[in-house]
């Protein structure tokens, strides 16, 4: 019923899209100093009258998005906000916290503070240790298996039988030494389910690891050398919650470095932030969630233009946080929104497969 439901909401909008005879409010991208070239829709290569009716139609607010940015060669095209949402605004990244996580585990691996993903927590994570259910298989979960969510704990978000699934964990007191303490469902690194608790074990290893508070480990290895100033970390628990198990805000144009760090193999500028090899390793497909291909905290899905394949890395966050990447066609887009807990928060993926993409495929000719 759901999936019905939103095939229904986006057939309207597009039908409305199409018939919409608004005037084109777009303006183009401003330059604020922060890295970022803007072309706008002064080019060749694109088709600037669907992009323009799309940004109107979006502009009249029958949606919830709060943003778009769309970025094609290293140059943002489209940095459009929505519902009185502003390009200065930092916005809850949810779930895109964990892909973030994923290059902070990378950088951890590259400086020596981790030594092999392959290696079990145990030997990097010293406090809390489990001490409910101590099956022999808990001690084999590794680093990697926390990295494609395939612990082998009890711990799925999308089940709410499950006593590891999230909402559960942010009413107990010590979420960390809770979920150490979860009974073990499976082998580790044998079945992979969505799991926000197994992060926030990653987020603290990286701490302890380093002996720096996640927060300013992600400062000084990733943010400053990105000129990355404006974001915070924060919780929508009213308890108070300890660094790992904090979320990004962080602004989209901010959002999108991160997109085009990844595009880049780990380069920003110039400079190596991150390994290419790291990079490789964790946005290529590893395991399946629920049938879609993922990879180190990253997801691997594709778009169709003109009947082929694009394939495209991706975070995503509920409500509609998304930093989509397409190496095939250099492009990253960044898209963040409000429809919380909604199936309205996959219309990113709608305006990305029938408006943006096929607008930007031109450069193909």
């Amino acid at each position: 019923m759901k999936n019905l439901l939103l095939f229904i909401l986006l057939f309207l909008f597009f039908v409305d899209l199409r018939s919409s005879q608004s005037v084109a409010t777009y303006q183009s991208p401003r330059s604020l100093n922060d890295g970022w070239e803007s072309n706008g829709l002064n080019t060749d290569y694109v088709d600037t009258a669907a992009i323009s009716q799309l940004l109107s139609k979006l502009k009249e607010g029958d949606n919830q998005l709060h943003s778009i940015l769309l970025i094609q060669h290293n140059e943002i095209i489209v940095d459009a906000y929505f519902n009185e949402f502003k390009a200065e605004q930092q916005h809850d990244l949810r779930s895109c916290t964990k892909s973030i996580l994923s290059i902070l585990m990378g950088i951890a691996v590259d400086t020596g503070f981790i030594k092999d993903i392959n290696e079990p927590i145990s030997t990097y994570l010293k406090m809390p240790i489990p001490k409910k259910n101590l099956e022999e298989s808990k001690e084999r979960i590794t680093i990697k298996d926390l990295l494609t969510m395939s612990s082998g704990l009890d711990c799925n978000d999308w089940d709410k039988k499950s006593k590891g699934q999230e909402d559960k964990v942010y009413r107990k007191k010590d979420w960390l030494q809770y979920t150490l303490n979860l009974p073990m469902v499976n082998e580790p690194g044998t079945v992979s389910c969505y799991c926000t608790m197994g992060t926030v074990l990653l987020a603290e290893i990286i701490s302890q690891a380093s002996g720096m508070p996640i927060d300013e480990f992600a400062e000084q290895y990733l943010f400053t050398p990105m000129n990355m100033t404006n974001l915070s970390w924060g919780h929508t628990s009213q308890k108070e919650v300890i660094a790992s198990g904090k979320r990004l805000n962080m602004t989209t144009r901010d959002m999108a470095k991160i997109g085009q760090l990844v595009l880049n193999k780990g380069k920003w500028q110039g400079k190596q932030i991150v390994s290419k090899k790291w990079i490789e390793e964790s946005t290529s497909e590893k395991t399946q969630i629920t049938g879609v291909a993922y990879s180190y905290l990253w997801w691997n899905l594709s778009f169709t233009v003109n009947g082929s394949p694009i394939q495209a890395i991706m975070a995503t966050g509920n409500g509609g946080q998304y930093i989509m990447i397409l190496p095939e066609m250099d492009v990253i887009a960044v898209f963040t929104g409000g429809a919380y807990n909604s199936q309205a928060d996959k219309l990113p993926f709608a305006i990305m497969q029938r408006v943006l993409l096929p607008a930007l495929d031109k450069t193909k000719e």
